[in-house]
């Protein structure tokens, strides 16, 4: 299978790429915006020329906070780039992935999501994600809308600068008082367990359709946190604030953890959070330094 990965040097598009590379019944196109621009749909065209039979796009606008201020920026590669996308996935009969996510949803149920449930995003950014997962429905012959969550990986979210686990290491390095909320539910997910799985689910080829795709569990962000530290054996106190402490522009959903139902139908499973933190922490963090005691 030729597989086009959109976004290849992003977080999560660099351990797809790795991983399915490793298999020799993938044949992997790599895709970076300096080949392409998913908001111009002329620069689309090279898929043509290309003729993959799965494309993956995982090019996101991900400044949550930004996207309130510049919502035009966030629709126009959230939503009108999946519309360009799932236009010419359409055009070459290829499979269509777009990678969602879980601020589709707007929080108030107080427990974790299955993909039954009906969106309701409460931020431009989750709108912007939601609207693409109507242009990949509705413009795609084939197509699969995979939700994630709290992602973090090697390749860090350039957009963001980083991710969650490391931005909580180099501030407790630096001496950094740690205030981390704790009234914000999610399912932490790590990028290869996610490469992983998507490779054998591509493999599998099931109905197509939206499935959530994250580690199982869920536990806030304060919880998170603590549990890096724990993990590293280092003694550091983090702080547990509210969400309102913050100030944020966006909203953000109190209670976003996604249930992996379909993919358990599949008997396919997901690792535990915690799970993949550790093997993170232990294959991913070179820069960790050792620690003797840090007290706040």
């Amino acid at each position: 299978m030729r597989v086009a990965v959109i976004g290849a040097n992003g977080q999560l598009g660099t351990d797809i790429v790795e991983i399915l590379r490793e298999d020799s019944s993938f044949e992997v196109i790599p895709l970076t915006h300096k080949d392409l621009d998913v908001t111009i749909p002329e620069t689309l065209k090279v898929l043509k020329e290309l003729k993959p039979d799965i494309i993956i796009n995982t090019a996101a606008y991900v400044r949550v906070d930004d996207a309130e201020l510049y919502p035009e920026k966030a629709f126009a590669v959230n939503a009108i780039g999946a519309l360009n996308v799932a236009r010419i996935a359409s055009e070459i009969d290829a499979i269509n992935v777009y990678i969602s996510t879980d601020y589709v949803f707007d929080g108030e149920k107080g427990k974790p999501y299955t993909e039954e449930e009906v969106p309701n995003p409460i931020n431009v950014y989750g709108t912007s994600k939601y609207t693409g997962e109507i242009f990949t429905r509705n413009y795609s012959r084939k197509y699969y809308i995979i939700r994630v969550a709290s992602l973090y990986g090697k390749a860090g979210a350039r957009g963001k600068g980083g991710n969650f686990v490391n931005w909580v290491i180099e501030r407790a390095k630096l001496g950094d008082e740690l205030k981390i909320v704790d009234d914000q539910f999610m399912s932490p997910t790590y990028t290869m367990d996610v490469a992983r799985t998507l490779k054998e689910f591509l493999k599998l080829k099931p109905e197509f359709g939206v499935y959530h795709m994250v580690n199982e569990g869920y536990c806030s962000w304060h919880e998170f946190a603590k549990a890096i530290f724990e993990i590293l054996g280092w003694d550091v106190r983090v702080k547990p604030i509210k969400s309102s402490e913050l100030h944020r522009l966006a909203r953000r959903p109190k209670f976003s953890a996604l249930e992996n139902m379909k993919l358990h139908r599949l008997n396919i499973k997901m690792p535990p959070w915690k799970d993949g933190l550790k093997r993170y922490l232990k294959e991913d963090i070179s820069n960790v330094s050792e620690k003797s005691c840090i007290t706040y």
